[in-house]
């Protein structure tokens, strides 16, 4: 569910111009975005497109070539003790030593920090209460996720960073992180995250900037992408008394295929599902299946790069 802000929204992140380059491959070109207090803000985009690097640049992990970067006002590098203190990380291929307790862990990341918010609370609100005495070896997938975010929260930030926090996880452990993420956001945080899941970047994210090949292609809310886009609508009908000829007459009817029994009708804008079902109706046709096809972000990002996410 989109979260809605009135007023000006605060700027917390503010990029312009960002490049890296390591050796002769250009890792990032001239990336600009904005991201406002209180959303959850996705860069998505395939394995390889400059996510990560872009990521760790604004936390101030990596130095740029060029561009200009502030976080909560702060220079990532010149400020990185004061950012550290105001700013959670999750990292990629994050991992503990395979024998340190979930308590410890979270003792030790408390000690880091000038402020800490209470351990025990934070396990209980993650779920991993019933773990604290578990090394981290035992965890599962879902639950080793849910302790770094609880690492990463530790200190009670008012940023957090998630990159491809749910790869590898089977749906049900994906969708309690989406909650909990979700839940940080209710509670006043911003979330910056990358992912290369489709799915996950229209269910989590506010608005989101679509990165292919280093370079910023597009940026907006997943809505509002989808009806720029892709504004077509596809209804699948199945009728085993009619031919494609009998749509003839279909207002904003595009393109008709189909096999003799089962027929894919194209249109554009929200109405034709609508103009379908009336359509049907007053012709009298008997159909034994309907249903339509809403274009998703991956459908956006293939339009705007040609190619699909997992090429």
């Amino acid at each position: 569910m989109a979260h809605v802000s009135l007023g000006m929204p605060k700027v917390v992140i503010s990029v312009s111009g960002l490049g890296k380059r390591y050796g002769a491959t250009i890792a990032v070109a001239d990336v600009s975005l904005e991201v406002h207090e209180g959303e959850i803000f996705g860069l998505i985009g395939p394995n390889g497109a400059g996510k990560t690097t872009t990521m760790e640049c604004i936390e101030g992990l990596r130095t740029p070539d060029s561009g200009t970067i502030a976080v909560l006002g702060l220079d990532p590098r010149r400020e990185a003790a004061a950012l550290q203190q105001r700013i959670g990380v999750q990292h990629q291929e994050a991992q503990l030593q395979k024998r340190i307790k979930v308590w410890e862990a979270i003792d030790l990341w408390s000690a880091l920090y000038s402020r800490s918010t209470e351990g025990e609370e934070l396990l209980a609100r993650l779920g991993l209460e019933a773990k604290r005495n578990a090394w981290f070896m035992t965890l599962s997938g879902g639950q080793k996720q849910r302790l770094f975010i609880a690492l990463a929260m530790i200190h009670d930030p008012e940023v957090l960073f998630l990159d491809e926090l749910t790869t590898g996880l089977d749906p049900q452990a994906r969708r309690t992180i989406w909650e909990l993420i979700t839940g940080i956001r209710d509670r006043g945080k911003t979330v910056f995250l990358t992912t290369h899941l489709m799915e996950e970047a229209e269910r989590l994210c506010d608005r989101v900037a679509i990165i292919d090949h280093g370079r910023l292609v597009e940026v907006g809310t997943p809505a509002d992408l989808v009806a720029r886009h892709c504004p077509e609508r596809t209804v699948v009908v199945t009728s085993d008394e009619i031919g494609p000829g009998r749509f003839a007459g279909l207002p904003g009817l595009r393109t008709v295929t189909g096999d003799g029994s089962v027929y894919r009708l194209r249109g554009e804008g929200e109405a034709f599902v609508t103009q379908v079902i009336n359509f049907v109706a007053k012709e009298g046709i008997r159909i034994t299946g309907f249903r339509s096809e809403v274009p998703t972000l991956e459908d956006v990002f293939l339009k705007l790069t040609g190619h699909g996410i997992r090429d």
